[in-house]
């Protein structure tokens, strides 16, 4: 007796481990995202930026570390469905869900577990006229390769950490300008210290208050960028790329719409098994509550594996706990 893949919704740290902590006891995974490419927002708004509280590793960048968690899943052999999104989920009379997707696809799943972190989201995009001309070849709302900035022009617009945090990381190898529309600053209080040490020593020039009035360029490569002042003076600066960090806008998560109770727009469970309300819905992660919950990358980890062990208790299959020095990985 086989059986059907866990459907897992979300393909940030805490989705791609849910495929090794469910592939660990011989089920099978479907990951679904509405991203182009696995890692939520690790990948998608810092990937170059270190985290410091992953067991074993003092540091690892974002990018790294999914670059690890697809490593450690890809012997269980998920099937990946990115930029799809979950429309309905169908409890079937002989159990399990089927599951329909954005177009039209739907699978079968013996078991549904949400991972989707704090929402799909989408960056916050400037009211600028023919913005859509430049974005993926001369804007970016986030940074894969800091190598393709070396030695180039480069205007990040906002005020906040992502904006305070790549300006220091580029001055080292780019001409980095950082615009505001406040003298103020909304990042941590040691990136404001380290930026106001870098416009002293040169490596940042600091434009405020201004913000983004117009883009100039062509084919897809700008040449400059319009800026307005607090006295609608305009000022143009010539650039080879813009940054516009400006924060996300989050969108409703469908939960309620699949009767799962929620809290403050995340979901309810019971943390000793991943459980919502509805049997065979599972959540981990971010998207999740309960008492005393910490939103941590390694408390998510631990959910999917109290999720993937009750799945399969339940799962009708025997079931037995073995540590992983014992039972061993493929291929390690």
């Amino acid at each position: 007796m086989t059986i059907d893949p866990v459907v897992v919704i979300g393909a940030g740290p805490v989705g791609l481990f849910s495929v090794f902590a469910c592939g660990m006891l011989g089920i099978p995974c479907y990951v679904i995202d509405t991203l182009k490419e696995a890692g939520g927002q690790c990948m998608a708004l810092y990937p170059e930026k270190p985290i410091f509280d992953i067991p074993a590793y003092p540091a690892i960048t974002g990018k790294n570390l999914i670059e690890q968690l697809k490593e450690q899943a890809a012997p269980f052999k998920p099937r990946y469905f990115f930029q799809k999104e979950v429309q309905k989920l169908l409890p079937q009379k002989d159990g399990g869900f089927l599951v329909q997707l954005s177009d039209q696809e739907s699978l079968q799943a013996s078991a549904v577990l949400i991972c989707t972190g704090g929402g799909q989201f989408t960056p916050k995009r400037p009211p600028l006229k023919e913005i859509e001309d430049f974005e993926g070849s001369s804007i970016f709302y986030h940074i894969t390769d800091p190598a393709l900035f070396r030695n180039k022009r480069v205007l990040i617009a906002g005020g906040g950490d992502s904006a305070l945090d790549w300006a220091l990381e580029l001055s080292t190898s780019a001409e980095v300008t950082l615009i505001h529309r406040r003298h103020q600053f909304k990042g941590q209080d040691h990136s404001q210290e380290k930026l106001q040490d870098a416009i002293a020593e040169g490596r940042i020039r600091l434009m405020v208050p201004f913000q983004l009035a117009g883009l100039k360029g062509q084919q897809g490569q700008l040449r400059a960028v319009l800026l307005v002042d607090d006295q609608e003076a305009v000022v143009e600066i010539e650039t080879d790329y813009l940054l516009p960090f400006f924060g996300l806008d989050i969108q409703k998560s469908p939960f309620q719409d699949w009767g799962l109770d929620v809290e403050k727009g995340t979901l309810k469970i019971d943390p000793a098994t991943g459980q919502t309300n509805i049997p065979g819905i599972y959540g981990a992660g971010d998207c999740v509550t309960y008492p005393h919950k910490l939103k941590l990358i390694l408390t998510g980890f631990a959910e999917a594996c109290q999720a993937a062990h009750f799945i399969k208790k339940t799962s009708g299959q025997p079931y037995k706990f073995q540590h992983s020095t014992s039972k061993g990985v493929l291929g390690f």
